[in-house]
């Protein structure tokens, strides 16, 4: 199972599978990232395209189309499923701190 690989995501790890559900190009992940967190998390190009590397490494996201050097990416059934783990790992997390508070 995917999470046995990632066991924890990290911030730019988690926005960029978030941004993958659907299609869409490096540039498009970075500007969509900034507008979902409000500019709270930034990714750079570096960090970006080397999670994209290992994420395709581990298939977790997969290529779907690439126009010269613009290249398209996508959640696998794989991301997609690290992607609802992580969420309910960040779930439970919430709810033991609101516990506590």
């Amino acid at each position: 199972m995917a999470r046995k690989q990632l066991q924890n995501l990290t911030e730019p790890m988690y926005y960029v599978l978030l941004c993958l559900k659907d299609p869409l190009h490096g540039y498009g992940i970075m500007q969509k990232i900034d507008e979902i967190t409000g500019g709270r998390v930034k990714v750079g190009p570096g960090t970006l395209y080397n999670l994209i590397d290992r994420f395709e490494k581990e298939k977790i996201v997969q290529r779907v189309e690439s126009v010269g050097k613009k290249k398209t990416y996508q959640l696998t059934n794989k991301g997609l499923e690290l992607l609802k783990e992580e969420i309910k790992r960040l779930k439970m997390l919430i709810s033991d701190g609101e516990k506590i508070l």
